[in-house]
């Protein structure tokens, strides 16, 4: 079994990438540039985490057209950070791309960072879109295609114990792409809502 992992340089695919570590699993960080407003600090941030943990620097899939094609506020400053943030189609086309790769790898599993779905503000965030993703991936590969999501029993505040219980620091998880944290967007929120 290998794996290709989704990193983004935030605490959640960090820690996937450093669990599916521990368990001793060839895997293959890929970082989506999807135009993100925060893609820089996130690259930078991933690049070192990874290194941190002992894995290969991670391979960047150039997605930006997607961002540009499909603005939000995740990718257009014009946009509000917070109310405008659905991607459409986000975790499908990461998922994807993942997957792709993993053919090429020679790997039968891509990892995504998702957390429990009592949270999730898209539908991408969801049990039932992990199980059609992967039914959908492994049809039009025509080989199966597993999705792990080791994190989706975990709420945010579990998933930043388990982190702080590894170590694991020097994540990035703001998507205005700021020097300090925004307060506003989905991710400061998550965990502003957590120390609350």
């Amino acid at each position: 079994m290998s794996v290709v992992t989704l990193v983004s340089g935030g605490l959640d695919s960090t820690l996937v990438a450093a669990l599916i570590k521990d368990e001793g699993i060839e895997q293959f960080p890929l970082f989506v540039d999807y135009h993100q407003r925060a893609r820089d600090r996130e690259l930078a941030a991933c690049r070192a985490a990874m290194a941190r943990l002992g894995l290969p620097e991670p391979e960047v899939a150039d997605l930006a057209g997607y961002g540009r094609l499909v603005p939000c506020g995740l990718t257009d400053e014009s946009q509000d950070v917070f109310v405008d943030a659905f991607l459409p189609g986000r975790n499908l086309l990461f998922a994807l791309t993942g997957a792709a790769y993993a053919c090429r790898r020679g790997a039968d599993s891509v990892a995504l960072g998702l957390l429990h779905e009592d949270a999730r503000l898209f539908p991408d965030q969801s049990r039932s879109f992990v199980r059609r993703a992967q039914s959908l991936l492994s049809f039009v590969l025509d080989r199966p295609m597993r999705l792990l999501t080791p994190l989706m029993s975990f709420s945010k505040a579990e998933v930043v114990r388990l982190a702080e219980s590894r170590g694991i620091t020097g994540t990035y998880s703001c998507h205005s792409g700021g020097d300090t944290p925004c307060g506003t967007c989905i991710s400061c929120r998550e965990f502003n809502f957590e120390e609350a």
